[in-house]
């Protein structure tokens, strides 16, 4: 992300999307000096206080990184910018919510307007290719506001095929692509391990001919198995593939983050041939 730089939001309004994804809409001129790239994926680092440590006013991730320990730090959560209007300005961010468990979520559930957070970012590396023959986006809940904002910004006529993992019935949302051939397959989980399903389903499609382009995104062991299959069984180029494991199963984002380099080394280890890339 570069220079750390400290944006603060306040919470505007919040909304319920489904039983496990919540909307909050974050404005204030803490957000004045933000601006997104022209990345559909384009992400930011939420940053929670830990309770019991007081920080210096006002508020500097760079500076709290200088002058605190860090086991002081505060923690951060890496989330897509669903949406940002520089008018407002106002920022969206969708949650995904499993309870009382893990901290973003919890976050989300009990945010009131007013509430602030301090935000890091953006970062961002990805946007569909008008000049691709077709496209391919594929992910879990993790990856659903990436997807949805890439939908959306999908050429004119293009020909995409949409892939997402989501709990179960009730959970899939409006996506909004321009007139084109775009398929959107909601791939229900219910019981079995995540990715299962949605492996199936995308190994067992037929592509379109032509150039393609795939953005693959969501739990780090499917992610890696895609990323096998796309680049093994259908030649596609690390040139045409956005493909990151957004978080492990059984691991937080800190236990996740601290392990991926090896996680990513020993893939490529596995894939021959292949030279280092996002995955």
């Amino acid at each position: 992300m570069g220079n750390i730089v400290t944006h603060r939001g306040r919470v505007l309004r919040t909304e319920r999307l489904s039983a496990h994804l919540i909307r909050v809409v974050l404005g204030g001129e803490g957000l004045r000096e933000f601006a997104v790239g022209p990345y559909s994926d384009s992400y930011v680092k939420l940053v929670f206080r830990q309770p019991g440590v007081e920080y210096p006013e006002p508020f500097d991730v760079a500076e709290i990184r200088q002058t605190l320990p860090r086991d002081q730090w505060p923690a951060t959560r890496t989330y897509t910018v669903r949406a940002f209007d520089p008018a407002g300005p106002e920022m969206t961010i969708d949650f995904v919510y499993h309870g009382d468990s893990g901290l973003a979520g919890p976050w989300a559930a009990a945010a009131q307007p007013g509430d602030e957070l301090a935000i890091l970012g953006p970062g961002g590396a990805y946007a569909p290719d008008p000049g691709a023959d077709w496209h391919l986006l594929v992910g879990d809940e993790s990856a659903l506001p990436a997807i949805a904002a890439s939908v959306e910004q999908l050429p004119e006529g293009a020909v995409a095929r949409v892939f997402v993992e989501i709990a179960g019935p009730g959970e899939e949302l409006k996506l909004t692509p321009p007139a084109g051939d775009v398929e959107v397959v909601w791939v229900d989980r219910r019981e079995e391990r995540y990715g299962r399903a949605l492996v199936e389903a995308v190994t067992s499609l037929e592509l379109p001919p032509g150039r393609g382009q795939a953005f693959v995104h969501g739990e780090a062991n499917w992610v890696k198995e895609l990323r096998r299959h796309l680049r093994q069984e259908r030649g596609m180029t690390p040139a045409q593939l956005s493909i990151s494991g957004y978080w492990r199963y059984g691991s937080n984002e800190d236990g996740w983050q601290a392990a991926k380099a090896e996680f990513n080394r020993r893939v490529m280890q596995e894939q021959e041939g292949e030279q280092p890339g996002s995955a």
